[in-house]
């Protein structure tokens, strides 16, 4: 049972993304020239506002991490506007976008390959804070990483450690340390439970949890996991093929899923007691290739209760109810 409290819905979004586009292109022959284009993120909208968590899910290789990267900028969008506090990130220069990142922090789903093994905690934790200029002298330092490791239930005695030295759940609380080092207001959480055990993800996901509570965050949770973002998540916006498909608040959407996909994901969900009968509902065929992916609706060549016009028409924005959107023909609006 989702135990986060819904956020009070602001005016004003803390993150605005619309029609944001990644595409990469694919080279071939003698010259390198650009045969074709991978259209691994093809015009997703949504907002997030601040204090609350929306989380992101679809399978693998649908375009979660990617959307994630590219709102940030780590690697940059090929069409589409990203707006935080009313700023358009993507036609900032590298110096305001650099002031920018102060804001805007990610945690990586890999506490194992995100951290550099050559560098004590203190030096990674605290590289950025001495880049930005948060503190002055190396007391000053030493005394806010104490105290930023100590929020993420680190020792700050570990400052002089190296990251072999510790289990993948005190590596992803050095992550979380990091990412907290300057005082962001927005995090990317992109699959940051996914490599730990369930026992250690619970234990991350409280702690992610408590932080935002103390420091009014905003996340974006990337997750496969459905019952990881059910616990974690105000809203939910499921991603298949490069496309946003439903939107709705957690709760709204894991009792009501409206989109086949959306439906077929959550019957699919194991559920804990052996005693409940669960229909699993099947899925033809395998996901198409974004490098050309179905004309129409994305889904259409799986989808179970397809019909003619999905084939061919993209499918149109519903709002079905306060917070909850749909895009599906099968849907009366």
């Amino acid at each position: 049972m989702n135990e986060t409290t819904p956020q009070k819905k602001q005016t004003v979004p803390l993150l605005s993304v619309k029609n944001l586009k990644k595409h990469f292109p694919v080279r071939s022959g003698v010259f390198s020239r650009i045969s074709t284009w991978v259209k691994a993120v093809d015009d997703i909208s949504f907002d997030i506002y601040a204090g609350e968590t929306l989380g992101l899910v679809g399978e693998s290789g649908c375009g979660k991490t990617t959307a994630g990267r590219a709102l940030l900028r780590l690697i940059e969008p090929t069409n589409g506007t990203v707006h935080f506090e009313s700023k358009d990130l993507l036609k900032m220069d590298n110096a305001s976008m650099r002031l920018m990142r102060r804001q805007m922090q990610i945690i990586f789903q890999d506490p194992y390959s995100s951290l550099n093994p050559r560098m004590t905690v203190g030096n990674i934790v605290g590289e950025a804070i001495k880049v930005h200029g948060i503190v002055k002298t190396r007391a000053d330092l030493e005394q806010y990483l104490g105290k930023l490791l100590d929020k993420v239930g680190l020792s700050p005695s570990y400052r002089s450690r190296y990251p072999h030295e510790f289990s993948g759940g005190q590596r992803q609380r050095i992550c979380i340390a990091r990412a907290l080092a300057l005082n962001p207001k927005f995090i990317v959480c992109d699959e940051a439970v996914s490599a730990l055990d369930v026992s250690i993800q619970a234990q991350i996901i409280n702690l992610l949890r408590d932080l935002q509570t103390e420091y009014h965050l905003a996340y974006l949770f990337i997750s496969h996991d459905l019952n990881v973002v059910q616990h974690i998540a105000n809203r939910v916006a499921v991603m298949y093929l490069g496309k946003i498909v439903e939107i709705a608040q957690v709760n709204k959407l894991f009792k009501y899923p409206k989109h086949p996909y959306t439906q077929a994901l959550m019957m699919a969900n194991p559920i804990p007691d052996p005693d409940i009968v669960h229909n699993v509902k099947l899925l033809e065929g395998d996901v198409p290739s974004p490098l050309n992916p179905p004309t129409g609706c994305h889904f259409h060549t799986r989808c179970p209760d397809v019909i003619e016009k999905c084939k061919h028409i993209k499918p149109p924005r519903i709002e079905i109810a306060k917070d909850h959107i749909v895009w599906c023909h099968l849907i009366n609006g």
